[in-house]
């Protein structure tokens, strides 16, 4: 059933802060100070947090975000799942990654497609990343409680000059030629979210789903993957609802995140 609407929406507060280990480091600390028994005011759904130099950013599957001061988008929302279930998460990782697919696409173009599974690329560059962390409550049942989930999204913005180490990286500016208002920017990022989260509440997964599938990176091409040191090309045929990746290369075959990675 349809759940009332939460009285802030995703981006409100707004906190901005100069510098920080981790947008979603602090995050975890005011949820965790929300817990301590003298706390007066503890963090609400839809807190944001922006910082404009991010010192120890968090990648997939542990790497480090890299993050020029001053230059790009470093952003982590608070988000009360509400009536999503612990084993709906991906439902929830689609929802940001078209969320921010579709804030993309308004300045970058048709280019922009989604990187399964939550990555943005422009043609066949990196633009940005989201990064979702959740707190799950264990009942007596077994039968965990999803209370909190920890939205983090990176999105280069103005930075020109990347860490060789770094393969393929692109933002806005170099695909545009302009300078932008990582502040502004954020802010919108928090609006397009607000609307797909309150969307996917209200009317169920199917739609967001569709929109995923349709802007998915390398859809029916050959790509290159790995597995532990098997690489191998397969054709993406798709994306199962639960977040599987499907393939296909001789025959079909389906792969859990992190049990595969792309050769690009």
């Amino acid at each position: 059933m349809p759940q009332p609407p939460f009285h802030n929406p995703l981006g409100s507060p707004f906190i901005e802060l100069q510098t920080v280990d981790s947008t979603n480091n602090y995050a975890l600390t005011l949820l965790h100070e929300a817990n301590l028994p003298d706390r007066q005011n503890p963090v609400q759904h839809g807190t944001a947090i922006f910082a404009h130099e991010q010192m120890a950013g968090k990648g997939q599957r542990g790497k480090i975000w890299t993050s020029e001061k001053g230059s790009n988008i470093t952003l982590s929302l608070v988000v009360k799942p509400q009536s999503l279930q612990l084993t709906q998460q991906f439902q929830l990782s689609v929802c940001v990654a078209v969320a921010v697919h579709g804030f993309l696409t308004k300045y970058a173009g048709e280019d922009v497609k989604i990187k399964w599974p939550n990555d943005l690329y422009w043609q066949d560059r990196k633009a940005g990343g989201i990064l979702i962390e959740n707190i799950v409550r264990s009942r007596e049942s077994g039968v965990g409680i999803w209370e909190w989930a920890i939205i983090g999204i990176g999105i280069n913005i103005n930075q020109t000059v990347f860490p060789t180490y770094l393969a393929n990286p692109v933002s806005l500016k170099q695909i545009t030629g302009k300078n932008f208002d990582t502040v502004i920017l954020a802010k919108e990022i928090c609006d397009k979210l607000n609307n797909k989260f309150t969307e996917l509440i209200n009317e169920g997964f199917d739609k967001i789903y569709a929109q995923y599938f349709t802007h998915l990176y390398k859809l029916n091409s050959v790509v290159k993957l790995k597995k532990d040191s098997r690489v191998f090309e397969a054709v993406i045929k798709g994306v199962t609802p639960t977040g599987s990746l499907v393939v296909y290369h001789s025959i079909e075959e389906e792969f859990d995140f992190g049990d595969v990675q792309w050769v690009i």
